[in-house]
């Protein structure tokens, strides 16, 4: 039995076993891929919009190169922060079962079975994508996920969406040697689009070197070529790649299977009070990306990370 299980193995489930073992308490951290999953699959060259300091956790000095830090930064910060703490995380287990039976909670992985006093979910979002749901999207050459730009020198490769994630494969694919179309429903780049980025896709469209189709859905996927409806009608266009970063979803169904409420409409809200972070669910803690829902961009570490406190000091009263 433990005092603490925490679900998800990134900064903020890092945050939240840091506090933990400030309070003596017996935790376990459980992560379904490599610490820190999300930001390892990050692209390799990605620049967090966040400065270095906004992204700390429990003040341990994050150094970097740069005011706005990268990937492998990211990584290795929160990696020396896990390993130098000694924190207690399981990697690359997956949890499958959370139950509440009595006072306790069950949880269930591919690996074993625990059982614990109380339960955090850091689970993020990054895990689910966006489906476009369209004839062609299980072909080999479609992803939903960008690593980094060199496969795609000299193809056709076709980029849904018009997010930082879709402006930054865009842009480097480009540079590569890459002959990128974008296909965007909206009317223009996405306004969150970060400040040093967005004029630059915005010229590169302007001149041409970048093609752009606003109002814009792709209907169909074929080996050699896409489909799209856009404004001036029904367009096919040659294709060798489809990249789809339509974004990201959290996985509800552990909130489910425990019985987290919901809100009713689209953007999927899980209860929780703000000042403890404890859900509807007696026990069970939300931190981070998840307490979002679908509204994926309203957490991130440097606002999140608050959560791991307010949590502790919450089961400090209760345990």
């Amino acid at each position: 039995m433990t005092d603490v299980l925490i679900i998800g193995g990134g900064p903020i489930g890092i945050a939240c076993a840091l506090e933990c073992k400030k309070q003596h308490w017996n935790y376990i951290v459980i992560e379904k891929g490599a610490l820190t999953n999300s930001l390892f699959n990050y692209p390799k060259h990605m620049t967090f919009f966040s400065t270095s300091e906004k992204l700390e956790i429990d003040n341990i000095p994050f150094i970097s190169k740069n005011p706005k830090p990268n990937r492998d930064e990211a990584l290795e910060y929160y990696r020396r922060v896990a390993t130098s703490n000694k924190i207690n995380i399981n990697l690359f287990e997956t949890v499958e079962n959370l139950q509440k039976v009595q006072n306790t909670f069950v949880v269930k992985t591919n690996k074993s079975s625990y059982t614990s006093r109380k339960i955090i979910l850091a689970t993020g979002f990054y895990d689910i994508p966006n489906l476009l749901n369209i004839p062609g999207e299980t072909l080999p050459k479609v992803t939903h996920y960008y690593k980094e730009a060199h496969p795609y020198s000299m193809q056709h490769v076709a980029i849904v969406g018009a997010s930082n994630s879709s402006v930054d494969a865009a842009l480097e694919i480009w540079r590569k040697g890459g002959y990128v179309t974008m296909i965007i429903r909206g009317e223009n780049i996405g306004e969150r689009v970060k400040y040093w980025v967005r004029p630059d896709i915005i010229n590169r469209i302007k001149e041409g070197h970048i093609k752009a189709y606003y109002h814009s859905e792709i209907t169909e996927i074929k080996e050699n070529e896409i489909t799209f409806n856009s404004p001036d009608g029904k367009k096919t266009i040659a294709n060798d790649f489809v990249v789809a970063l339509t974004g990201y979803k959290p996985n509800f169904e552990l909130l489910n299977q425990v019985g987290i409420s919901l809100s009713k409409d689209d953007k999927k809200l899980p209860y929780y009070n703000p000042e403890t972070m404890e859900s509807n669910v007696e026990g069970v803690y939300l931190a981070g990306v998840i307490c979002g829902g679908m509204e994926t961009h309203k957490w991130f570490i440097e606002n999140s990370r608050i959560h791991a406190k307010l949590i502790a000091s919450h089961i400090e009263n209760t345990l």
